[in-house]
C-alpha cells in the first residue's frame, strides 16, 4: 500500500475554519487533532490514505514545497512571502480572510501621508513581501524581522512602523496603532507540491476537485 497523502494544516486562526471544510470533502481528523493541549503533530483521519500534520502557518509552505507533505492549507500571505516555485495553489478556499497592512502610532499618523515616504523602517514577519511592496513604490524599506509581538516595536523604538496581518483592528487599537496602508488582501489557499501533483495525480486530483466543489457550493462561485 502506498504511503498516505499528508495534508499540512496551520495552527492558529485558520484552523477553526478549516475543520468544516475538511469534513465537507470527507476528511475527518481523529479527536486529538482538535485538542489544543495535544503535543502531537501528526494525526490519522477517517481515511487510511490521508494523514494530517498540524504545524505553524509559515512551516506549512515549507513542508509542502520540500515534499514532506503533498498538500497543505495556508494563507496567501505566506505564499507571497516565500514564493516557492515548487508550490501550486489551485484553489482559493475563501476562508481565513484578513489583510496585510502597514500600521503606525496614531500620533504619527495624524500628520503622515504614505505617498510621501522615501524611506521606512518596518518591523514585520514578512520582510520579502514588504520589501517588494515598497520597492514597487520607489520607497527604500529597512525591514526588521520579528516573529511576533509586532505591535510593541514602535512603542519601544525598534521601528516607527509595522507590517502585519489585520482582521478587526482591535489589537492595533489596543497598542495605540492605526492602519495607514493595505498591502494585500489575504485568504487561505489549498497548495500542492508540483512534483507530487504529477507523480500521485490519481490520489491528489480527486482531493483538489473535492475542495474546489466544496468552495463552489459554499460560495456559488467556481473556485479559482
Amino acid at each position: 500500500m502506498a504511503e498516505p497523502i499528508i495534508l499540512a494544516i496551520p495552527k492558529g486562526r485558520i484552523l477553526v475554519e478549516t475543520l468544516p471544510l475538511l469534513a465537507a470533502v470527507g476528511v475527518v481528523p481523529e479527536a486529538a487533532f482538535s485538542d489544543e493541549s495535544s503535543r502531537a503533530l501528526r494525526f490519522a483521519t477517517n481515511r487510511p490514505d490521508i494523514g494530517l500534520i498540524r504545524v505553524r502557518a509559515f512551516d506549512v509552505a515549507t513542508f509542502v514545497a520540500h515534499g514532506a507533505a503533498q498538500l497543505g492549507i495556508v494563507g496567501s500571505d505566506v505564499l507571497d512571502e516565500f514564493d516557492y516555485s515548487e508550490l501550486y495553489a489551485p484553489v482559493d478556499l475563501n476562508i481565513g480572510h484578513c489583510r496585510l497592512s502597514v500600521a503606525e502610532p496614531a500620533e504619527l499618523a495624524e500628520g503622515d501621508d504614505p505617498r510621501e515616504w522615501s524611506h521606512v523602517r518596518v518591523a514585520t514577519k514578512y520582510p520579502n513581501l514588504t520589501a517588494r511592496h515598497f520597492a514597487a513604490r520607489g520607497v527604500q524599506a529597512e525591514c526588521v524581522k520579528l516573529n511576533g509581538a509586532m505591535e510593541i516595536a514602535p512603542v519601544l523604538g525598534l521601528s516607527s512602523r509595522i507590517v502585519d496581518l489585520v482582521s478587526s483592528g482591535s489589537t492595533l487599537k489596543a497598542n495605540g496603532l492605526v492602519e495607514v496602508e493595505v498591502i494585500t488582501q489575504v485568504s487561505a489557499r489549498l497548495i500542492v507540491n508540483r512534483a507530487a501533483f504529477k507523480t500521485r495525480a490519481a490520489e491528489i486530483v480527486p482531493l483538489v476537485e473535492a475542495f474546489r466543489r466544496t468552495v463552489a457550493a459554499k460560495t456559488g462561485v467556481r473556485a479559482a
